[in-house]
Formats: structure tokens, sequence, C-alpha cells
């Protein structure tokens, strides 16, 4: 896969996405505390334990190596589907195609998935008048399941996490303009299920952590001043995400992460993300990349399959 079929796949989603997103007439009720709107970013997790899909198309080049390794482009397409099972508890699952294309010269391509991930996710405090909500949870990268040509882990790692969101909505009126800020985060412990390779590498516990910055116009436009802002302006947030993983023992890796600034815009029943991918460091890489990710509300779409937990779900009697 080259780089103008990258395009035109970004493109074609692109195009779907706004066929089905329609106006921000009603926001979702999904994704919410208080009056503030928490969207699914691109780069960290968000803290809501909800039904939601996404699709994910990333892009960038690897620089040669040293050892002769040629420089090489990649390309990911990513998948991610959650539901809610119990109230505010949520399990996961997640897979990535990735497509490796050498730049030398007769070098073959690889094709392959990643491992596939599991996910949980429990939605533990909320303050809907602060804007505040608190979740833990925990990721499986289940080893082997993935294309061995691709070099992936035979091991599992899992990862506990805490993720958070705080929206500044009850800033005072001074501050009105600072009012649509918004913060979300994770915070968790890689835990590699085997502690060295056969080669005799050691694979280290690290620290991944993960912050997005947002400033969002809908919550502008609708709680804090009408400013006029055409659509789609008025539909968008902008935002710079910070995505970091740091060893935690002597195994000789360093600290790597990208910086992703970038927009989303909110459709009625998806929403469009795209951002840079921007090495920190030499290590993570010399090569500015790009991620595109269509994120459909499944639980608008089908609201009667979606939106609702499995069991002990007490709305039905409700909504009847």
């Amino acid at each position: 896969m080259h780089y103008f079929q990258f395009r035109k796949i970004a493109m074609a989603a692109f195009a779907a996405a706004l066929a089905l997103g329609g106006s921000t007439t009603k926001l979702r009720a999904h994704g919410f505390e208080g009056d503030r709107f928490f969207p699914p970013t691109l780069q960290t997790d968000d803290p809501f334990a909800t039904d939601e899909f996404s699709l994910g198309f990333q892009s960038f080049n690897d620089p040669a190596g040293s050892d002769g390794t040629p420089k090489t482009r990649e390309i990911d397409v990513s998948s991610e589907f959650d539901k809610e099972i119990f109230p505010k508890f949520a399990l996961g699952v997640s897979g990535t195609y990735i497509n490796l294309d050498p730049q030398a010269h007769q070098a073959p391509a690889q094709d392959g998935f990643d491992n596939v991930e599991l996910s949980a996710k429990y939605q533990l405090w909320e303050a809907p008048e602060h804007e505040w909500i608190l979740s833990l949870g925990c990721l499986a990268d289940l080893g082997d399941t993935g294309s061995k040509a691709l070099g992936v882990d035979s091991f599992t790692t899992y990862t506990p996490t805490v993720y958070f969101g705080k929206g500044f909505g009850d800033l005072p009126d001074t501050l009105k303009y600072i009012k649509p800020v918004a913060l979300t985060a994770t915070v968790g412990v890689a835990i590699p299920g085997q502690s060295a390779n056969f080669d005799g590498s050691l694979n280290s516990d690290a620290l991944q952590w993960g912050v997005a910055v947002e400033y969002s116009m809908l919550y502008l436009q609708q709680h804090v001043e009408d400013v006029g802002l055409p659509k789609p302006l008025s539909d968008m947030i902008p935002l710079v995400e910070f995505s970091m993983n740091s060893p935690l023992d002597r195994s000789g890796q360093t600290t790597t992460g990208t910086i992703n600034p970038g927009v989303l815009w909110e459709g009625k029943y998806c929403q469009i993300g795209a951002e840079a991918v921007i090495p920190v460091n030499g290590h993570t890489g010399a090569n500015v990349g790009a991620v595109v990710q269509v994120q459909i509300f499944i639980d608008d779409l089908f609201p009667k399959l979606f939106g609702h937990p499995v069991f002990f779900n007490d709305d039905n009697e409700s909504n009847k």
C-alpha cells in the first residue's frame, strides 16, 4: 500500500463520515460530564466506558538504520470496538493491519496484523457539576496473535491504567474564554509477561502516559458565548496530544513518544479526527507522520442495539 493509496483511503473515509455526520444540532448522551462532551481522541483513550467503533489510518516513514536496514514507509490501518457490558463497565477489542514498504530497490514489502489487544474499563467516580471523571481499566496485548513476519511479541503484556477527564467550565466568568478547555489523560504501567527474550535482551516494565489538551468550539458556542462561528468551524475541537513511553528499569531502553497537534470535527453520527505525529526525540523516529481516524457513534446509529449495557440495563423501563 503506497502513500497515494493511503490518501485515497483517508479521503474516502472523510467523505463517508461527512455523509453520516450531518449537523450537531443535538449532541450525544455518551461522553458527557455535565455540559462537557469529552470526544474520543486519537492517541490517548478517553475515560468513558461506552459503545464505540473506530477506524484509523496512519502513515509515517522509518529512517534507514545503521545496520543496513532500509528506509521504510509504514501504513497502519486500525480498528477498535467497545461494548458496555454492565453499567459503566465496558470491554473492548482492537487490531492493527501493518504494511511495511522498504524503499530500497527490490526489497520485499511485508504485511500482516499486529497482536490483538483486549481492554476493560470502569467509570469509578464522576462529578458532573465540575466536569470531572475518573476511570480504571486494564489492557492486554495478546502475544503471538499477530504476524510473526512483523516480529510481534510472543508474550502478553498487561497494562493497568488510570483514566481521567476534567473540563474547565466551572471557572469564573472573568475567565470565560478558558472554559472551553478540557484535559483527558491516561497513566498506565505496561508489564511484560516475559522478562527476557531468547536472545538475552530484556523486556522492560514501562510507564505509559498520555495527555490531550482540547479547546471545544462546541462548548464555546453553546455554553460560553455565541461568537458567530460558521460551520464547520463551530463543530470543531482543536487539540494537542502527548503520548509517551518511559522504561522503569535498567533494560538499556530510553523514553520515546510523540506530540500530536490536530483537530476533531463532531457530526451527529460520527467524528473525524486528523493529527500530525511528531517524534519527541531521535529514539522515537526522524520523520513526521500523519493519522486520520473516523469514530462512528454506533449507539446513535443503532440505538436499539447499542448505547446501553448488556446486563442490568436500568434504562429499559424508562425508555419504553
